[in-house]
């Protein structure tokens, strides 16, 4: 986050903003799921809210989130030589 308070003037702590955020850029989620994720836990949450907050928080987290990944590679290798191809294994 560029600023030093983000969150100053909004409703919710800083928590659960992150928190809803978080999950809907990791999981293929919609707003209404990902506003119900807080409502388990007694915090009630409308989904055009988590809209808001997707909007003006998520490229940022996106951005942090990406920089510390750790990138393996594009290459793979499949050490098995062997496939099922109609219920029987055939060697490649």
């Amino acid at each position: 986050m560029t600023r030093k308070q983000p969150f100053k003037n909004h409703r919710f702590p800083a928590v659960v903003i992150l928190c809803a955020v978080r999950m809907y850029l990791r999981y293929p989620l919609s707003y209404q799921d990902t506003s119900d994720l807080p409502a388990e836990r007694g915090v009630l949450v409308d989904r055009s809210t988590v809209y808001r907050w997707i909007r003006k928080f998520g490229r940022q987290i996106a951005n942090g989130i990406e920089r510390r990944r750790q990138w393996v590679g594009l290459n793979w290798h499949v050490d098995e030589t062997y496939i099922r191809v109609g219920g029987k294994w055939r060697y490649l």
